[in-house]
């Protein structure tokens, strides 16, 4: 026979330690991998993460949606491969190492040494990647962290290089002068969907010049820029060709500019003197605003682009060609000259301010101070905005004409949308709206970075202009002029020293000096984490594409976006199916978490408090995971409360009376047919929870799906079964009803195990262990949903009585009378009575009632008063609306019935017939006196609040039991346990121990009452002073 044992009360985090070892000790990941060998294949591609920072809260909410649905889709008989990735290239770690090395830029890597560094940040990489493992196991994700991929493999980088070479051969990749986003501090750029991910809200000096026309004494443009620190590489002026333009005279100047925003720059006191459409005044040539830089070719007059709006500024704008996109454009348009004197450390090579950096703010003021010295300035004002950053180091980015190298992904941008328009997204906003607005506009991919800790682009130039790229080691060894080894690291500085010959001249050629952006690396890993097409072929086949990834909402313009970019050139389709989302986590206001601001969340201190399971099931419960989640830790303290002890309260309480009795439920089976109601009634509300279950986890809405279980544990289960069926488990014999409450509880707790297994893994397992005993729930089959045991009828009986029972609790609480306090009566809508009059014991008990009555003469008990639903009604009957509450207040009871009933009624008013339903009228009710009533959706319940002497007595009774039984619980005694109990108190306590002692013995197991004078706790019991003191009977055999 089966032993049923309590669970621990030891600490949470300690439970799931020891489960955490059993799952080690017995690689239960490993098997529930195998034991799905021969199953289908559910796809799960895990989004690298960098191991060169500590966990947060973040990482675990990310880790969470992955794990849950991995195991979710293992027990629904999938076979489930999921390895960890390490994204272990890029900027991040370099800047990483430069701070720990003391160096300030790129000079100091050179000076330091490539090989040096690179082995540096090779190092660094790993600096905490056993508290990541460490995470990974305390918060019970089941992962491959033995076999994982890494981007700076060898294996890895080869794959990378063999899909640069199909885009290289497919003629895709270019090298081209672009306005590059540039990182001053980074030295290198950044490509679109990185500069997305580090806009920051600044405060700037935007300034309006005169810039002084060369055909017109005392005439000049009104030229707007937020970026002083460009003008001194002006070259040309833009206006928009089909807005109008103005010529005004203003405090003795003529001044040109926008004639929609004349008003807002020069306010009222101007005079209007020439009017023009931007397009009349191309051409038209103005002075060298600063005469510092030498120009080349013609420049300095005005050109037109439509891009020029009248939202802010004059309406003109000044073109600097080196320093922004759309200045580069119109200077291709108009051959401008470009003029750059910004070096790649963002500082000025000449000038008046040579040496300093661009994006100083001092800077932007000393320029200021400048153009007042020198009667430059018509205006300066202060504007916020959104400007980008670079996302790893946090330096104001600058605009920067560079060569870079680019894939033409703009060539396939068609079938890229095409693409996302198949994939499932969740929330299907962000792929029909942030992520699909993006694609819309996408522009080419800037991949070349000029660093060192990469992956190193393998295309080789030679003098005469000849380019050939690598797409394999083998073909780099036989290419290759000097020997290459075949253990050779694919890195700075080994591959910058091996060169090929030139196909065309004889000549070396060398590779270019540049590695890839980091993002290809992650973009790559469907292909690489496989060493395909070099190896694995199979395996690659079977797990592409994705069914399943998910990732913050920063990744729609960072892995998403790579992932679906390469993969759609490399194989014609999407790398995923279904994308779950999650939004950010913030603290408990709504502000974003940092360590500065003291709001942050570790996750070790969190799990080692509440423990991994409780925080899982809140991260999950607060709202669904595609909405910003607000944390508060008293969050997890409700869930706990909540959920965990309720569902853990019921375990305990199963096993104690299974092992009082001596019970295993497995030994016998009544039908559920033969059960009952009650017992069906539980079923039903289990199959119909399953069945919702899994459509939240079809519709990824794991809000959904911890919400209804935690709802059935608390309100169905535990609240409801147990508490009801309690007599059941401690009748003296084992009939079939004693079996059949331990066959329906038994179940409905092995299957709440597994049901929840995929969220809260730790307490699942602990709950199956000590029900069944096998290896692990995780190798069990998720339950399903058997529609023939959905029983409506059952439900709604059950579920109409809860409701009345809930109402009448609530009619005590507002008349301030204790549940334990018996009233005389309660009064049904008679309607109900053929539905549940065979249920009337059990309201009596629940509501403590002497009778329950089933009455359609509700008038004599309460009073009913009819308004109208405003927001209904309102609009229906507009002007009449009086005439509307008159009627209202004619109506007799039984027409208030009918609507009450969600029938309807005719009304003639104003001449005009209107047929009245229930949603125009809000029937409010107040009870007679000698009665409360409650009433909530239609469904009322009266109770009659007179209290007898009688009914008094009994009411003490019960609140003496209640008090014994906590004095009970704080004792720690068994809940079988027999006691002699002790009390002391008045007469009138007397009597009710006398009148109630074989009540009072039954419900507390006191085998003995004795009064004595007692040295204890005085407990208030309805007014009267009583103490209390029991122990426990020794049994003597």
């Amino acid at each position: 026979m089966k032993k049923f044992e309590v669970l621990s009360n030891a600490k949470t985090s300690e439970i799931e330690d020891q489960i955490s070892k059993y799952w080690q000790e017995n690689d239960i990941f490993e098997k529930t991998i195998e034991n799905r060998t021969n199953c289908k294949n559910f796809v799960f591609y895990d989004g690298p993460a960098t191991a060169n920072g500590m966990p947060g809260i973040h990482h675990m909410l990310a880790k969470l949606l992955k794990d849950v649905f991995c195991k979710y889709e293992t027990m629904k008989g999938f076979h489930v491969l999921r390895k960890v990735g390490w994204d272990t290239h890029g900027l991040p770690v370099e800047v990483q190492v430069e701070k720990e090395l003391g160096f300030s830029g790129k000079g100091d890597i050179e000076k330091y040494g490539i090989k040096e560094f690179n082995q540096k940040c090779r190092e660094a990489v790993w600096k905490n990647e056993d508290a990541f493992k460490n995470f990974t196991n305390k918060m019970g994700q089941f992962i491959d962290l033995k076999h994982p991929y890494i981007t700076y493999d060898n294996n890895y980088i080869e794959t990378e290089w063999w899909i640069l070479k199909k885009y290289f051969d497919a003629g895709l990749i270019y090298e081209g002068l672009k306005i590059l986003p540039y990182c001053p501090r980074c030295g290198t750029g950044l490509a679109s969907h990185e500069v997305a991910q580090g806009y920051k809200e600044i405060s700037v000096n935007t300034v309006t010049v005169p810039f002084k026309l060369k055909s017109e004494e005392n005439t000049y443009f009104l030229v707007w820029t937020t970026t002083p620190w460009t003008l001194i590489a002006n070259v040309a002026v833009c206006v928009n060709p089909n807005e109008k333009y103005v010529k005004c005279l203003s405090k003795g100047y003529n001044f040109i500019l926008a004639e929609k925003l004349a008003n807002k720059v020069l306010g009222d006191d101007y005079e209007v003197v020439a009017e023009y459409l931007g397009k009349d005044l191309e051409g038209v040539e103005y002075e060298q605003y600063l005469p510092i830089l030498k120009v080349n070719k013609k420049a300095f007059y005005v050109t037109l682009a439509d891009y020029v709006t009248m939202e802010d500024g004059t309406g003109i704008v000044h073109i600097a060609p080196a320093y922004g996109q759309d200045d580069y454009e119109v200077g291709l348009k108009y051959d401008l000259p470009v003029l750059n004197p910004v070096d790649e450390q963002g500082c000025y090579t000449e000038g008046p301010w040579k040496g300093r950096l661009v994006v100083d703010p001092e800077l932007e003021l000393d320029i200021i101070k400048y153009l007042v010295s020198e009667d430059k300035l018509f205006k300066k004002q202060k504007m916020v905005h959104n400007y980008p950053h670079c996302w790893r180091c946090k330096t104001p980015l600058v605009y920067y004409s560079k060569p870079s190298l680019y894939i033409k992904v703009t060539a396939y941008k068609d079938k890229i949308i095409e693409e996302n328009k198949k994939i499932n997204w969740y929330p299907s906003y962000v792929g029909e709206k942030r992520f699909g607005n993006w694609l819309e506009n996408m522009n080419d991919w800037a991949i070349s970075r000029n660093r060192y800790w990469g992956t190193p682009i393998p295309l080789w130039k030679c003098d005469c202009g000849h380019m050939h790229m690598i797409g394999s080691r083998a073909e780099l060894k036989e290419l290759a002029i000097e020997e290459v080894p075949d253990n050779i690291d694919l890195h700075r500085p080994y591959v910058d020293e091996i060169h090929i010959k030139c196909p065309d001249c004889g000549k070396k050629m060398t590779r270019v000096t540049d590695v890839i952006d980091c993002w290809f690396d992650s973009g790559s890993m469907p292909f690489a984490q496989y060493h395909y097409p070099f190896e694995n072929e199979e395996l690659f086949a079977s797990q592409f594409p994705a069914d399943f990834i998910s990732e913050g909402i920063d990744q729609t313009r960072g892995w998403f976006y790579s992932l679906l970019v390469i993969s759609t050139f490399v194989t014609g389709k999407s790398p995923y199916k279904n994308v779950l989302v999650n939004d950010l986590i913030t603290d408990k206001y709504g502000q974003k978490m940092h360590k500065s601001k003291g709001n942050s969340v570790e996750p070790f201190t969190t799990i080692a408090k509440y423990g991994a399971d409780p925080t899982r099931w809140y991260l999950l419960s607060v709202s669904p995971v595609w909405t910003p989640l607000r944390f508060d830790e008293d969050g997890i303290k409700e869930v706990i409360s909540k959920f965990f002890s309720t569902l853990r309260n019921t375990y305990n309480f199963f096993a104690i009376y299974a092992e009082a009795d001596k019970i295993d439920p497995t030994e016998f089976n009544i039908p559920i047919s033969e059960r009952p109601e009650i017992d069906k009634w539980l079923i039903s509300k289990y199959n119909r929870l399953v069945k919702n279950v899994l459509d939240g986890f079809n519709k990824y809405d794991l809000n959904q799906v911890v919400r209804l279980i935690s709802e059935f544990v608390s309100e169905d289960l535990s609240n409801w079964y147990i508490r009801r069926n309690r007599r059941r488990f401690w009748a003296s014999t084992l009939d079939d009803d004693k079996k059949a409450v331990y066959n329906t509880t038994y179940e409905i707790l092995v299957n709440l195990a597994k049901l929840i297994a995929p969220i809260a893994s730790f307490t699942a397992e602990e709950l199956y262990q000590k029900l069944v005993g096998d290896k692990s729930v995780h190798l069990c089959d998720y339950p399903t949903f058997d529609e023939s045991l959905i029983n409506d009828h059952i439900e709604m009986r059950m579920d109409l009585v809860r409701n009345l029972i809930s109402i009448g609790r609530y009619v005590r609480e507002e008349a301030k009378i204790k549940v334990r306090q018996p009233l005389k009566e309660a009064l049904i809508d008679g309607s109900n009575e053929s539905l549940i009059s065979d249920l009337v014991p059990l309201i009596k008990e629940e509501l403590n009632v002497k009778e329950v009555l089933f009455t359609n003469e509700v008038g004599n008990y309460m009073n009913f008063m009819v308004k109208p639903n405003f927001k209904v009604a309102g609009p229906i009957f507009g002007s009449n609306i009086k005439l509307f509450v008159e009627a209202l207040n004619r109506l007799s009871l039984e027409e208030i019935n009918k609507l009450r009933n969600n029938e309807t009624l005719s009304l003639n008013i104003d001449n005009a017939d209107y047929l009245i339903s229930a949603d125009m009228v809000d029937i409010r009710i107040t009870s007679k006196e000698g009665f409360n009533v409650g009433m909530e959706n239609n469904n009322f319940i009266i109770l009659n609040t007179e209290l007898t002497p009688e009914l008094i007595n009994e009411g003490i009774a019960r609140e003496i039991v209640s008090k014994v039984q906590q004095l009970r619980k704080n004792k720690d005694f068994n809940i079988v346990d027999r006691i002699t109990l002790e009390y002391e108190g008045n007469d009138k306590i007397d009597e009710v121990f006398k009148e109630y002692a074989d009540y009072i013995k039954n419900e507390t197991l006191a085998t003995e009452i004795i009064k004595k004078t007692l040295d204890t706790e005085v407990n208030d019991v309805n007014g009267y002073e009583v103490k209390f003191e029991v122990y426990k009977k020794i049994s003597i055999n």
